[in-house]
């Protein structure tokens, strides 16, 4: 029988509990569940006003993993959706705005993805994003050191930038503008993709062909683009094992000397907001939000 649990009003059937999903430590589906149950105020706030895409890998990351970004078959009817643009014409998509929604997706088995805008302002960022993904045998050490460099560089601009592990293999940095066209957004982010080659050739490409990226950190600007998302603070990763996308601190990313010393797992995350916070609150905050350079 399939359990059945109330959250804010709203009764939730969860199935497959007892389920395996994460093999190297045995993670199952309920502990994903108590996961986002655990961070959902710091996660929502992340999610709320912008249209989900979801990778959904139902059994674990070594069976069927794919991507979904209308509203699944069989949503409640409570749960929030929107209308969004597309060249193809318009789209349905999810609105996480509560914790009932939130578990209901959690059910699915789901990472998070999310665009750089809201969804009363289709295509108008609010945020710039940089995803460092390094090419083997570059690590998450090497994204560190470009990601100190793009800090600086933005910060001459006047944007500042905030860091977050990918959960995966590299580092996101997220700098909160003001609302701008996302083909803007991704035209400057683009031109400093290409100085930060210029500055590291041997180092960086800003060229996403595959037969570039040995040993160097990719520095994919494209995520600016309004068709694109990024993992959502806080997700947790098709991966082995739990890992989630974690906001770090600028000197816990310059004292990264190994792999693993910038890799959390979901166990991490609810001390880590005891201590810290939401490293990236200051996204929210208006007063951080600087123009983005013509």
């Amino acid at each position: 029988m399939t359990p059945i649990t109330e959250v804010e009003g709203r009764k939730l059937a969860l199935s497959n509990l007892e389920k395996v999903l994460y093999p190297a430590t045995g993670f199952t589906k309920g502990e994903v569940l108590h996961y986002y149950a655990t961070v959902a105020d710091a996660l929502l706030a992340h999610l709320r006003d912008r249209p989900l895409s979801f990778l959904r890998y139902p059994d674990g990351h070594d069976g069927q993993v794919f991507y979904a970004k209308n509203v699944p078959p069989g949503t409640p009817d409570w749960v929030r959706t929107t209308e969004v643009p597309r060249s193809e014409g318009p789209a349905r998509m999810i609105l996480i705005q509560d914790l009932a929604s939130l578990m209901w997706a959690a059910n699915l088995v789901t990472e998070f993805h999310t665009p750089q805008w809201r969804a009363d302002a289709p295509a108008l960022a609010d945020r710039l994003v940089f995803d460092l993904d390094p090419g083997a045998p570059a690590t998450i050490v090497e994204c560190c050191r470009v990601a100190v460099w793009l800090r600086d560089r933005l910060a001459a601009d006047g944007l500042e930038a905030y860091a977050k592990t990918s959960g995966s293999k590299g580092l996101h940095l997220l700098a909160p503008v003001e609302p701008t066209p996302s083909n803007e957004v991704t035209s400057y982010a683009k031109a400093l993709a290409v100085e930060a080659e210029a500055e590291f050739p041997s180092l960086v490409t800003h060229r996403m062909a595959r037969r570039l990226r040995p040993a160097k950190v990719f520095v994919d600007f494209s995520q600016n683009a309004a068709r694109k998302t990024t993992a959502t603070p806080y997700t947790l990763r098709a991966a082995p094992a739990p890992t989630a996308s974690t906001p770090i601190t600028w000197p816990e990313l310059t004292r990264c000397t190994h792999p693993t010393d910038l890799t959390f797992y979901a166990h991490d995350i609810a001390p880590r907001l005891k201590e810290h916070g939401d490293l990236l609150s200051p996204l929210f905050d208006k007063n951080h939000a600087a123009p983005v350079p013509p």
